[in-house]
């Protein structure tokens, strides 16, 4: 037992440090595009727009979103952006969403954008079937694209809301960078102690398992992809396929990030405060909800490597705590640099997302649901042989053939 927890705790506090070590020197070099640098119009450094600017074709892919759909479309007619159209997809709902998307085409507001703009700003798109060997989001948004006129296709989700300057900072930023896929952070709304408990948690694993600083060097691997805000120049989007090549994608979002980096286009992603925020769930619960779908598709649908995931999560996360009590003398000394690291991560998150540091102390927690969201996730993907995703069932067979 005295070897175990040396040699345990070595790893676990050189797993944590060498992170924060990292994030801290590499997290300074993201763009921030709140800041009052970005508050200016885009400067067209090379492409084929003519004179004006680019045009921005936004997508909205939507079911069941009857909700947040209007609010979330009267939002997009408020952009301060002086060239863009918004094209909104009602995909297979079940609920109102399709007649209260119809119904912001017939507002005053959507009137008098269109009258400023020369064009319809918003055009609503109604699914009521969906092709075999599609999901039903990757879909929609395929066939928006088709309909879309911009330079620059931004796809987002139905319950993201913008702040008027939004899009317009973006642009700015990707022009001057001479990006080809911009990826904007999105700020978190969150209101309940679960959803502050379990958001922590999964802002802290997505900080150890990506490198955000290191997405736009084009010498590593690096990648990313966020379905609130993923906008790619449409050249750039046509070359890596399209859509048609994330058919049957479950993450579409990053792996869209992934066929863009692959393809040694560049990619950037950037913080933006409050320009975009979304409630991503209500309580611990929604967050466990939400992940099942697609948990088991970060694991490439294996069960194996799901199992280990969950046995390295674990030890990851909770052995640092059990380490301190169940160590003695200088054995706990590996295990309190892992908790130090850790806590700093936590310190960090609370300047940039507004989760308070002492949500450190409920980590044991939110690592306990987790891993049972992981197995959980497994589990009804084996049981039902596939997913089940908004009422669609899709094959876990073709879900594995369609990866990329």
């Amino acid at each position: 037992m005295h070897y175990f927890h040396w040699i345990a705790g070595t790893i676990l506090a050189l797993a944590w440090l060498s992170r924060i070590i990292d994030a801290a020197i590499g997290m300074p070099s993201v763009a921030n595009i709140s800041t009052a640098e970005w508050d200016r119009q885009p400067i067209v450094a090379f492409s084929n727009h003519g004179s004006g600017n680019p045009l921005v074709s936004i997508i909205v892919p939507a079911r069941n979103e009857e909700r947040d759909i209007e609010q979330s479309l009267t939002r997009l007619l408020e952009l301060d952006y002086d060239n863009f159209e918004v094209i909104a997809v009602n995909d297979r709902s079940t609920d109102r969403t399709g007649e209260v998307m119809e119904s912001v085409t017939k507002s005053p507001q959507f009137s008098q954008r269109t009258r400023e703009m020369g064009h319809p700003v918003l055009r609503v798109l109604h699914h009521c079937e969906l092709p075999a060997g599609w999901l039903g989001k990757t879909h929609a948004m395929w066939t928006a694209t088709n309909e879309a006129k911009g330079g620059w296709l931004l796809f987002t989700d139905a319950d993201v809301q913008f702040k008027p300057d939004s899009v317009r900072r973006a642009l700015a930023y990707a022009e001057a960078e001479r990006a080809d896929h911009v990826v904007v952070f999105p700020q978190m709304i969150m209101k309940r102690p679960g959803e502050f408990m379990m958001i922590a948690f999964f802002q802290t694993m997505f900080m150890f398992g990506h490198r955000p600083w290191k997405v736009a060097d084009p010498k590593t691997k690096d990648h990313m992809g966020v379905g609130a805000f993923n906008m790619i120049r449409r050249s750039t989007y046509e070359a890596v396929g399209t859509y048609e090549a994330l058919r049957m994608e479950v993450l579409d979002d990053m792996k869209l990030g992934k066929v863009v980096k692959n393809a040694g286009f560049a990619q950037r992603n950037v913080f933006g405060e409050d320009l975009i925020s979304i409630r991503w769930a209500r309580g611990a619960r929604g967050v466990v909800e939400n992940l099942t779908k697609n948990f088991f598709a970060v694991l490439s649908f294996q069960w194996w490597r799901t199992l280990i995931a969950a046995l390295a999560l674990a030890f990851l996360n909770l052995m640092p705590f059990l380490g301190v009590w169940l160590a003695h003398g200088w054995e706990r000394l590996p295990y309190g640099i892992a908790l130090g690291s850790m806590f700093s991560i936590y310190v960090g998150m609370s300047w940039r997302s507004g989760v308070p540091a002492y949500y450190f102390l409920l980590h044991p927690v939110s690592t306990v649901l987790f891993v049972y969201t992981l197995l959980l996730s497994m589990c009804h993907a084996l049981w039902n042989d596939g997913i089940i995703w908004r009422g669609t069932r899709y094959p876990l067979e073709e879900l594995r053939k369609g990866m990329v």
